[in-house]
This record gives C-alpha cells, sequence and structure tokens, in this order.
C-alpha cells in the first residue's frame, strides 16, 4: 500500500531543537508562550484544531453564516407554461414589484429567513432563557485590502449564546432544519411530447404526473418555453449557431433541496422514458458500492447500457449528509435503489445480471482517515461537489458523517489500493483550504470598556457576515473557522475592534498541509522557517496531525507580526502543477544524467519529478491510467509564474501527436447518446485512432455534453469525426407553381442537383408531399424539402441550400418567400462605416432577407443590439475570403484541381470550422462558423405556442388519472403504456388515453414512433467519395469565393471492440511515494 506515514518515515522527534526552532519539546505545549491562563485548558493533541471544544459548563457566543442559496432566480416569468402548485407564487416577484428586485427578496428566500426567525424564537423559549439566539440578515461590506467575490448576496447569519454544549447541538439542529442546498435542476424535453400535434394545449396526464410528483418530493417544477422562443433569444451572439438546434427543446426546471430536486429530476427522466414506451424496473444494491461498480468515470455503466440498451439510473451520493426533509414529503424510492429502463423486459433483465455479476466481482478495500472535526462541515458545505468529482474520477465511495455531527472520521472505499490512496489525499488537500485562528485578548486594557452581552451579540454577526467565517467567543477570546481568505478576513475585522486594538494578544493561525510538503516548506536545515521567525517576529511550529497531513501553527503576540509571518509562510507553500507526458518522452526530456530536466529546473527554479506506469501501480493496469497526470512540477507560491513556462519547455519536447491533453464539450442531445452508446465499438475505434477519450455524462445528470479529451491537435479531428455519427435536418419551404412541382419530381433535379448535393456537400434532400397553407388572403401550395447531413458538415448547410434553390429561382421563385433560408452574413465588418466611400474593392452588402423558418419564428430577423462577431464574415461559410486563401495555403497549390480533389484530406479542416470547436482554448476566435442552424429532429415542430390559453384551471385536464393511477406501489410509476412498467415490482395499470397523442386517437404499438420518441435514428452510409465543391455567386465578386470543408461522416467498416475507458484525470496529489 503506498502510504506516507509521517512517523513511520521520518517522525515527529525529527523536529528537535538542533533543526532550528526555539522550542525545548518535539510537540510543544502552548504554555511556552506565557500566556498560560487562556490556554492553560487546552492540550494541543485534544484540541488540534477545533480550538473550542464543546466542554459543558461555560458559556461562549458562537456566530456562523446559514447557507442559504438567497441568490438562486426564479424562471422569467414570461417563459413559465406552467408550474406545479404554489410554485409560481414562490419563485415570481409579485405583482408590481420593480424590475431590478433582488433575487434574495423572492418570496420563498423571504419565507425561509422568517422561518428561521421562527424557529430560533422556539428554540431560544423552549430552553427556559438558557440560551439566546438571534438572527441577522445583511449585505456583507468589503474588507480593506481583502479580495473577495462579488457582494451582492445577502447573508443570513445565527449567533446563540449560552452553555457550550447545547450551543453546538442548536447549530447542528439549526443546519439540519433549515432549506440550505436549494438548487435548480434543468432538464429538456421535445415539445411534442407535451404539445401533441394535431391537439389543442397540453397533454393532461403529464401536467398532472407533473403534480403529483411535485406533491410527493415537495420539489418546485416548471415547464418553460424553448430557448429559441424566449424574447431574448434573438441577441446574435459570438457563440450563436449550431446549439440553437437544441434549444426548441421546452425546458423543465425542478427548483428545491440537494434530494427532493434529485428525487423529482429523476422521476421526470423516467416519466418521458415511459412515454417513449420503455419499461422501467428497480435493482437494490448496497449504496456504497454503486460508485464502486460503476468503475472510473462510469465506464462499466456506459458498457452495461451499450450492450443491453438499458439506462440505468443511480440514486444520490450522500442521501444522510443533509438532515433536511421537506415537511410532507414522501419518500419516492429507496437509498440504495436503481432504477433501469429498456426496451423490453429482456433487455432490463440482462442489466440486472450484468449489475450482480459486478458487483459479485468487485474487491473492496476500505480505510479509516482522521480529518479535522471543525473542517468537515466546510467540506460538505463548500466542496461537495468537488467530493463527488474525485469519487467519480477514482471509482471510490466516501462515507461522509452527517452536517453538524462533529465527527473527525471519514470512511474511503475503492476497488484497489492507489484509488483508495488517491481519493484520501485529494481530500485531504480539500482541508488545507480551510485555516482556524484563535485571538486571546490576553490584558486588557483598563481604560477600555469591555463588551457587553449585548455589544457582542450585534459585533460578532457583523464580523461573519463581512468576512464568511464561523467564530466563536468566549472570555474575551475569538476562535474563527472558515476559509483561507475567511479567516483572514475575519481577523482584519477584529483588529479594527476598540476593545482589541489597545490590549495585549496573541494570535495563532493553523494551516494544514501534506506531509511529503514539509522539508519543501521548512527548507534544509530549517532556513525558510528561521528566517521568516526572525523577518516577521512570529513563532512557527510543526505539528503533526495524521499520516497524510501536520498543521503549521504560526504564533504572534501582534496583528501586523502574524499577518506578515502568515504571508511569508504562505508564499514558501508549494504551488503545483501536474499534467500528462507519455512515458516514452520521459528519458528524452531528463537527458543522459538529467542533464536536461537540471537545465530546466535550475533556470526556473521549479522541482520537476517524473512518474511511470511502474510508480503508479504496475503495468497492465486498465488503460485509463495511460492517461493519468505523471509530471508533477513544483515551486514555492513566490514562483508560481514559472510553472506555466517549465510546462511549456516540457511540452515543446514532445510530439505534436501527442501534446497537452485537452477538453471539448460537445453538445448532443441526450436521448441521442443512446444511438451512440450502442455504437460503442466505432467510438472506441475513434478512440484509438485519435488517441482521445469521448466521455458520456451519467444518465441520471441529463446532460446534453458530451466530453472529448486528448492532445491538442488531435481533439478536433477526434470532435469531426465523432460528429460525423450524429445527424441533423434542416427543413425548407416555400410556395410552388406547376413548374416548381414538375422540375422537383423530374429525373434532372435528382440527378443534376440531388446528386450533386450528395457528392459535394454531404448533404441529402428529401421531397415531402406539398400541403395547402393560407398566406394572407389567399391559398397556396407549400413544398417541403428536408436536408439531413451530419454535424460535421453542418459548415457547408448555407452553401448546400444556395446552390439547391438556384434552378428553383431560375424558374421564378422569389428568394424571398423560402422559409428556412439562411441569410449570408454581412460582407464586411467595416460597411457600416463605408456607406459615403464609392469603392471597387470594398463590396456592399445587400441588407437580409427576411426569410423565416418553419420551426422558429425569429430566424432571420435582424436584432439590433447585433454584436460585432455577428457583423464579420462567418469563415465557415463559402463567402469567407480567409477561409478560402487559407486552405489554399494549407494545400500547398495554387491549382483550382488540388484545391478540390483532395477533399477527404480536409476532413480536420473540417472540424476548425465546424461548430463544435467553438469553445475550445486554442482554437482561433475568429473562426466561428456561427451560422444559424435549425434542425428539426424527426418530425417537423409546428410549436403550438399559444397552448397554454386553452386551459384555464383544470377545464382540460381529465380526472380519470387519479382513479386510473391505483396500482401496486400507489402510481409510482404511472406512465407505463401497454403494460411497460416493471413485471416483477411495479405493475401500474395504463393510463386511460397515453399514447393516443397521433390526433386519430390510435394507440400506437410498443415502440413505435411516437412524435414523443424524438430520438432520431440513424443510418450509417459509408459513403467512398466525397469532395468539395466551391462556386461563385452570381455577382463574381472575389470575395465571396471559397471553399466549404466537407468530410465523411464515420461508418462501421470493420468494428473491432476494445475496452472503452474514460477521460483523463489529474491528480494533484503526489503518484507515487516519495523518494
Amino acid at each position: 500500500m503506498h502510504k506516507i506515514t509521517g512517523s513511520a518515515r521520518h517522525g515527529w522527534e525529527r523536529m528537535t531543537p538542533s533543526m532550528g526552532f526555539g522550542m525545548s519539546r518535539p510537540q510543544p505545549s502552548p504554555q511556552d508562550l506565557a500566556v498560560a491562563p487562556p490556554m492553560a485548558k487546552r492540550s494541543l493533541a485534544a484540541t488540534s484544531m477545533s480550538p473550542n471544544p464543546a466542554v459543558s459548563g461555560h458559556s461562549v457566543n458562537l456566530s456562523f453564516n446559514v447557507p442559504f442559496h438567497s441568490n438562486l432566480p426564479g424562471p422569467d416569468k414570461e417563459d413559465v407554461l406552467y408550474s406545479s402548485t404554489g410554485a409560481f407564487q414562490k419563485w415570481i416577484h409579485p405583482e408590481g414589484a420593480a424590475e431590478d428586485t433582488p433575487n434574495h427578496a423572492l418570496p420563498v428566500h423571504t419565507r425561509n429567513v422568517e422561518n428561521l426567525r421562527s424557529l430560533c424564537k422556539q428554540m431560544s423559549e423552549g430552553s427556559g432563557e438558557r440560551i439566546h439566539a438571534t438572527v441577522t440578515s445583511s449585505k456583507p461590506k468589503p474588507v480593506p485590502g481583502m479580495q473577495r467575490g462579488p457582494l451582492t448576496a445577502l447573508v443570513t447569519n445565527v449567533c446563540i449564546s449560552g452553555d457550550a454544549e447545547v450551543v453546538h447541538k442548536m447549530r447542528a439542529k439549526i443546519l439540519n432544519e433549515t432549506p440550505i442546498t436549494l438548487r435548480c435542476e434543468t432538464l429538456d424535453i421535445d415539445r411534442d411530447t407535451v404539445f401533441p400535434q394535431g391537439q389543442d394545449g397540453a397533454r393532461a396526464d403529464i401536467l398532472n404526473h407533473m403534480d403529483d410528483i411535485s406533491d410527493k418530493t415537495k420539489a418546485d417544477i416548471f415547464l418553460l418555453e424553448a430557448k429559441s422562443r424566449r424574447k431574448d433569444s434573438d441577441q446574435a451572439s459570438f457563440n450563436g449557431g449550431m446549439e440553437k438546434s437544441m434549444d426548441k427543446r421546452l425546458q423543465i426546471h425542478v427548483y428545491g433541496d440537494l434530494d427532493s430536486s434529485e428525487n423529482a429530476k429523476t422521476r421526470l427522466l423516467i416519466m418521458v422514458d415511459q412515454i417513449l414506451q420503455r419499461q422501467v424496473d428497480t435493482i437494490r444494491l448496497e449504496l456504497s458500492l454503486h460508485s464502486l461498480i460503476s468503475g472510473r468515470n462510469r465506464r462499466n455503466i456506459k458498457q452495461i447500457e451499450s450492450a443491453t440498451g438499458t439506462a440505468i439510473y443511480f440514486p444520490p451520493l450522500f442521501p444522510t449528509v443533509f438532515g433536511y426533509v421537506p415537511p410532507g414529503s414522501v419518500p419516492l424510492r429507496g437509498r440504495d435503489e436503481i432504477i433501469i429502463t429498456g426496451e423490453g423486459m429482456d433487455n432490463i433483465m440482462q442489466a440486472k445480471k450484468r449489475l450482480h455479476d459486478l458487483v459479485m466481482t468487485t474487491k473492496t478495500f476500505v480505510k479509516d482517515v482522521q480529518i479535522t472535526t471543525s473542517k468537515v462541515d466546510y467540506i460538505l458545505l463548500e466542496r461537495l461537489d468537488k467530493i463527488r468529482k474525485i469519487i467519480e474520477a477514482n471509482g471510490s465511495y466516501v462515507l461522509l458523517p452527517p452536517l453538524g455531527n462533529h465527527s473527525g472520521v471519514l470512511r474511503v472505499q475503492a476497488t484497489d489500493i492507489l484509488n483508495v490512496e488517491r481519493t484520501v489525499r485529494e481530500i485531504m488537500g480539500l482541508a488545507g483550504q480551510f485555516y482556524s485562528a484563535s485571538w486571546w485578548v490576553t490584558h486588557p486594557d483598563p481604560s477600555q470598556r469591555q463588551p457587553t452581552p449585548s455589544d457582542i451579540r450585534a459585533m460578532l454577526p457583523d464580523i461573519c457576515i463581512n468576512s464568511g467565517a464561523e467564530i466563536t467567543f468566549e472570555k474575551l477570546n475569538f476562535h474563527i473557522n472558515g476559509s483561507d481568505d475567511s479567516v483572514k478576513a475575519a481577523m482584519s475585522i477584529i483588529n479594527t475592534l476598540p476593545f482589541v486594538k489597545k490590549a495585549q494578544s496573541t494570535l495563532r493561525v493553523k494551516v494544514e498541509l501534506a506531509n511529503e510538503h514539509k522539508e519543501f516548506v521548512s527548507g534544509k536545515k530549517n532556513g525558510k522557517i528561521n528566517k521568516i521567525m526572525s523577518q516577521s517576529n512570529v513563532q512557527i511550529v510543526f505539528d503533526g496531525f495524521n499520516e497524510y497531513n501536520f498543521y503549521i501553527d504560526v504564533r504572534g503576540a501582534q496583528y501586523e507580526a502574524t499577518k506578515n509571518g502568515l504571508d511569508l509562510v504562505e508564499l514558501e507553500m508549494p504551488a503545483s502543477i501536474s499534467f500528462h507526458v507519455p512515458d516514452q518522452y520521459h528519458k528524452r526530456i531528463i537527458g543522459i544524467g538529467g542533464q536536461h530536466i537540471q537545465r530546466i529546473m535550475k533556470k526556473y527554479s521549479v522541482f520537476v519529478k517524473f512518474s511511470n506506469a511502474m510508480d503508479r501501480g504496475g503495468i497492465g493496469k486498465d488503460d485509463d491510467d495511460i492517461k493519468v497526470d505523471n509530471v508533477i512540477c513544483r515551486t514555492p507560491a513566490r514562483n508560481a509564474d514559472n510553472l506555466e513556462l517549465v510546462k511549456q519547455e516540457i511540452m515543446d519536447m514532445v510530439e505534436k501527436v501527442d501534446a497537452e491533453f485537452v477538453s471539448e464539450h460537445v453538445p448532443v442531445d441526450r436521448l441521442y447518446h443512446r444511438e451512440l452508446i450502442t455504437r460503442m465499438p466505432e467510438i472506441e475505434e475513434l478512440e484509438k485512432k485519435w488517441n482521445c477519450k469521448v466521455t458520456f455524462p451519467g444518465t441520471e445528470q441529463a446532460s446534453d455534453i458530451i466530453t472529448v479529451s486528448g492532445p491538442e491537435y488531435q481533439v478536433p479531428q477526434a470532435v469531426d469525426q465523432f460528429l460525423g455519427m450524429v445527424p441533423e435536418t434542416h427543413d425548407i419551404e416555400f410556395p410552388t407553381s406547376n413548374e416548381l412541382r414538375g422540375f422537383l419530381r423530374s429525373p434532372e433535379f435528382q440527378k443534376d442537383y440531388a446528386q450533386k448535393l450528395r457528392d459535394q456537400y454531404v448533404v441529402d434532400v428529401a421531397v415531402h408531399e406539398p400541403k395547402q397553407e393560407r398566406q394572407g388572403d389567399r391559398e397556396v401550395i407549400v413544398e417541403r424539402l428536408v436536408l439531413s447531413y451530419t454535424r460535421n458538415n453542418a459548415g457547408g448547410l448555407k452553401d448546400a441550400i444556395d446552390f439547391l434553390l438556384l434552378p428553383f429561382m431560375a424558374r421564378g421563385l422569389d428568394a424571398n418567400n423560402v422559409k428556412g433560408a439562411i441569410p449570408r452574413p454581412k460582407s464586411d465588418s467595416f460597411e457600416d462605416n463605408m456607406l459615403y466611400f464609392e469603392s471597387k474593392l470594398l463590396q456592399r452588402a445587400e441588407p437580409p432577407m427576411n426569410t423565416e423558418s418553419p420551426t422558429r419564428s425569429t430566424f432571420g430577423e435582424e436584432g439590433s443590439s447585433r454584436s460585432i462577431f455577428d457583423k464579420l464574415r462567418k469563415p465557415g461559410s463559402m463567402s469567407s475570403f480567409s477561409s478560402f486563401i487559407d486552405r489554399r495555403r494549407k494545400n500547398g497549390s495554387n491549382s483550382p484541381g488540388s484545391l478540390f480533389m483532395q477533399a477527404s484530406n480536409n476532413a480536420s479542416k473540417a472540424s476548425l470550422v465546424s461548430m463544435e470547436s467553438r469553445d475550445s482554448g486554442y482554437r482561433n476566435p475568429w473562426n466561428d462558423s456561427g451560422i444559424e442552424i435549425d434542425d428539426n429532429s424527426v418530425h417537423g415542430h409546428n410549436g403550438h405556442g399559444n397552448g397554454w390559453g386553452s386551459f384555464g384551471g383544470s377545464a382540460s385536464r381529465p380526472n380519470t388519472s387519479s382513479n386510473s393511477l391505483s396500482g401496486a406501489f400507489e402510481s409510482k410509476y404511472p406512465f407505463g403504456a401497454n403494460g411497460n412498467a416493471s413485471t416483477s415490482s411495479l405493475n401500474t395499470p395504463m393510463i386511460p388515453g397515453l399514447g393516443m397523442v397521433n390526433g386519430a386517437g390510435s394507440s400506437p404499438a410498443v415502440g413505435a414512433g411516437l412524435p414523443g420518441d424524438a430520438t432520431p435514428r440513424y443510418d450509417a452510409r459509408a459513403r467512398d467519395a466525397d469532395s468539395a465543391f466551391g462556386k461563385v455567386p452570381n455577382n463574381g465578386a472575389f470575395l465571396s469565393t471559397a471553399i466549404a470543408p466537407t468530410s465523411r461522416p464515420a461508418s462501421a467498416a470493420n468494428p473491432t471492440t476494445a475496452s472503452t475507458s474514460a477521460t483523463s484525470s489529474g491528480y494533484p496529489a503526489p503518484i507515487a511515494p516519495p523518494h
């Protein structure tokens, strides 16, 4: 086991006077500080970091901030289509409220503070005046010399006075009886699912079910308008474009505390699955095994989902941490209950069997570790998401104590010792982000008035609110706990108090650090520490804590001296950076006898350590470990700027193929992830080819974001090939005439245009049946063409549409009547300023065409607040001069032939203008082919924007549901149409009318393509020939000639299986034991 046991390696006896400390014992006791009276009752071992043990019998004042998320905004009033009972009144500002009313004035937040006041009052009265609790709410003011975040949120503070033991119990009770973890979870749902075509208004059974979920979980549920239809959606943004194709889905927002919002969200996801005709079942597994069997980055679960075609929903990881339960809520699932949905019961049984097999083959290693008691609550309140990431990255589990429990033991469990150690080290690293300090007023100034109890109750909340720390005050002694910044801010405020300023004091700040950094901070023969002690007149003691961490104890008699001493210690603390360099480069970088790396280390004063596969736990580990950070650079914090330079110098010696690892986020409709996961062999091939990792989000997260990570220069190609698996569609509609109708159905159109569109733009066109529409006062027949393509070819869509419409315009079609055409960007960013100059070079842009998309009302409208980037020509389109020149240069020839023939070589360049490459850190910010593309995933959405006027009250919500939901388990999964609920435990009867959304009223068979089933099926067509095509538009201007990159979508030619593995993850902790 890779332990760094401090005592075993070099015990604490090394901290002797010979090392330069002016102390006489290895574990110095505080009595040496000549301030015996206030410190006599503390022994260092017992109070290592909680300077105020709950010793009964002495009274204390405790002041702490209650972390209400009072800045959490509610939804926009205009976007709300539906809200669960009472939600609208809680989360929307009342009528007549000013527009700039802050979020903390929302009824839900003000009510939480009122409830807290009444709870404190009731507890004070119930104790028979033994304790006194007051609640203060105010906005923090900036602390001079302290850089803190935005100070707009309202902070609520509780100050409790009374017997120490009772006070700490009351703090735990307050934290566990108030909704402190308020959050908003979101998920998207297709418009056609809620508003079936041909039906007026929304499906009443869905709304009833949402009401039911809200009633049982006490979460507040809102159904909001799609982003593309909101009033602010036509703001042209630098990032505009492709994502908008997914913006047509309605959004569901779930507001509530951690557990209730999570439970309600999972219920809604299962409702969507059942509308898609999927079966539902559950399996119970020990909660602590969930993240172990999932594997690192949930790789095992994704393989099971891929092989069985199921979706697996895990319960929340930390159900017992927060004690708050909304009054009246009903637990909808067991804490260890995993929900599985699939096409049929066979798939679910297969998934269950595989999960069971994983459990049977999982070995577990368990370790209990000590952690500073006072820091546990801060980690739970402020770093819980970080712990969740650590657990997911290591495939481990951490049993956390309940909030306010004052327990200092964590239990860590994983499938091998290496992952246990990594998890523990990373959590110990989090503990180092919190400080504790004590300020003893030893000799008060007799001329100064001492604070009365009412003064103290006014003073402590003020310090806490402005600093963010937690403060205990007893017998003129302050004990401060909190994050590093908040403790320093609190000390600077205490220093301004009159009764403290004139008195003699003793100050002490404790900083926690990993054991392996001890020599790093103290320097050779304790040189660094001795220098700081002599410079700033403080004492610094190194005090052992556990096998991972030790304390640096900085003690002084004046505030300024202690502050300087602490600052100097912080500048000596290690700043580090870790990254991945493939093992085969290590020898080259280190050089013969280490000469290369020694030169770099001396040049930048940075220590560099390499670790290879052997150090990380042996060769033959899962190939995920290949991507683990194996180079760590460390330097004192004062020199931290050099870390990036060292990294750059090392990475310069690495081939481009293995360059620095970066991640890119690719948004893909979450329901389509299931289609992609079934093509795991192709994705594994892609990962091997580009040395990248494709990571899918957890099913219960309902996230659209897929992460592709790998070497900097490979990721764009991998993203491009991956997007070749994601189909998109775009609709064009225009009024037709007999001539146009005849041409559309003629062999000439198929041969000369449809075939060329396929060959040159990789876009397929399908002609739908014409339909009659009323435009103004006349009936017209409208043709509808559907263009289908893959996402990596979206950059050429504008040009494909232009090419397609040319023959129709030649036959009399008016360009202004085409719905779904994309307006060409303005030709020149300076065009507005050049109106008054006649010039042959500067081509004047025509005003944009007023075109509409059939699926979006504001498609081509030019908003008045366009950003400068929208005035620039978009390089992804054919009309970009720069992209034309750039590609000529990159193809190495000036002949047009060479430009157009090597289209397959252009595949990688497609990614540079594909819209997904925009958010990466290494793109050219001007290469933003942000063409407005509107996709229509499978069925044309004729959005029912007016649907909600149709039911005022409950007119169109039938009362049949309440009777029909009385199955076993009280309508636990009420969306089981055609018996698609579980056969084993969740057999719920079918809801009358469910599934009859096809207008005609016929219930489709299981698995039939409902309008709700918006998962597009992708037909992988191998295209052997693809070539680029450039055209010169009619005006002949050279400026508008360019090339659109095309690329072949990845097709499953010969899939070979490989073990999937997840994205690289960095470990800031050392990878191997120090030698």
